[in-house]
């Protein structure tokens, strides 16, 4: 006989406990409406998994103005520029100076430890490791989802409102019915490798690189250990690389007449990221709604995927709150339409930034000159540099 499920009635269900289904049910909680969030993964996989993090100033004053914690305030890094570097010369960008706003680098896995401390503290209902394996009546006025424990016992959420923020592999996008939805989608013909290295700053800003031997970033994490990348190829095998290799075609890739340097130190960790842009219309079907990863992917060149996330739980919540303390449901039934205006957006500028900085894969000779003429064009023009720094340091939240 199949085992019953124990019953748990909430206002909102959130099916993933990564930063954004964390943030939005934080905010949710400081007004009163219930909700339970159930993750898939533990604790400390999610706490261990390292993930760069450059956070808009916006994004920031979520995280410390709703009360989470202030710790990014402290052990975040703020930088008011980045460097965009071709033909071997630097030309920095100051975003101060030119939109009056800087970014924060704060690792995506700091994010969520604050997130969990501040729902731990609070007395949410957060559960861990548990498997959520169907969702159920998302067109009715009762949704509802079932999931499995770690001990294998049985539970069924049913609530008013379910929202899926479980990334990127989506479980709730996927229950989206065929005629309902749309994807669109673009896999580029390169990755980035990345390392993760115990040494001091390269430079004051992130470098950007264009050169004929391909992209690189020279990223930072903290004060004495660094995220880098350079372009290479998606099926590019890590093992293949030595330190002394990786760290030679890096150093190619920033060369130039000012003798540039990169500060060099042992690498503790490297991987292959693919770059593909993802996105799922609408982002929403009855009363489920998609938010963060579970809704589109981008690339990392823009630094935009925790940011797009943590706006849409800003428009998400809204909503909430508005139907929950008015009865209308106006604002939910714009969510998907308004979340994704700045989703394309910022798809565009991915596209954009990606297509400028990355050298083509074929080699085109007509293609790296133009890209190199794009460059010169937005790093002469004050008015080029001024789009730039305020699609990466964020548009106003809707």
């Amino acid at each position: 006989m199949a085992q019953a499920p124990r019953i748990l009635k909430t206002k909102v269900g959130i099916i993933g406990g990564g930063p954004a289904g964390l943030m939005l049910s934080h905010l949710l909680s400081k007004v009163g409406i219930e909700n339970i969030v159930v993750e898939k993964n533990d604790h400390e996989t999610i706490r261990n998994t390292h993930r760069a993090g450059i956070l808009e100033a916006q994004a920031v004053t979520m995280l410390t103005e709703s009360g989470v914690d202030g710790r990014v305030l402290t052990h975040g890094d703020e930088h008011a520029g980045i460097d965009l570097r071709f033909n071997g010369e630097s030309h920095p960008l100051d975003f101060r100076e030119l939109v009056d706003a800087t970014v924060t680098l704060y690792a995506q896995n700091e994010v969520f430890v604050d997130l969990a401390a501040a729902r731990s503290r609070d007395g949410g209902d957060v559960r861990f490791n548990c498997e959520v394996n169907e969702i159920l009546d998302v067109e009715t006025s009762t949704p509802k989802f079932r999931f499995t424990n770690a001990e294998g016992e049985l539970f069924e959420v049913q609530a008013d409102v379910i929202v899926g923020a479980d990334g990127s592999r989506s479980f709730a996008r996927r229950q989206m019915p065929d005629a309902v939805k749309q994807d669109f989608k673009v896999t580029y013909p390169f990755a980035w490798f990345g390392i993760l290295t115990e040494a001091p700053k390269s430079a004051p800003e992130l470098i950007y690189a264009n050169s004929p031997h391909g992209f690189a970033l020279i990223s930072q994490r903290s004060e004495t250990v660094q995220r880098m990348y350079f372009q290479c190829d998606p099926n590019e095998n890590v093992d293949n690389w030595s330190e002394d290799r990786i760290w030679s075609e890096l150093q190619k890739r920033v060369d130039g007449p000012d003798g540039f340097e990169l500060k060099t130190g042992p690498i503790f960790d490297k991987t292959v990221l693919g770059f593909r842009s993802f996105v799922r219309q609408p982002l929403s079907h009855g009363r489920m709604f998609l938010i963060g990863d579970a809704g589109h992917t981008v690339p990392p060149t823009g630094a935009k995927g925790l940011n797009l996330a943590f706006a849409e739980v800003k428009v998400l919540f809204e909503a909430l709150d508005s139907y929950f303390s008015t009865g209308s449901d106006k604002l939910l039934g714009g969510y998907s339409d308004l979340a994704l205006k700045r989703v394309w957006k910022a798809q565009n500028f991915f596209y954009w930034m990606t297509s400028m900085l990355h050298t083509p894969v074929n080699a085109d000779p007509f293609m790296a000159q133009r890209a190199l003429g794009e460059l010169d064009t937005v790093t002469s023009s004050r008015y080029g540099q001024q789009y730039l720094a305020e699609s990466y340091t964020g548009w106003p939240h809707a």
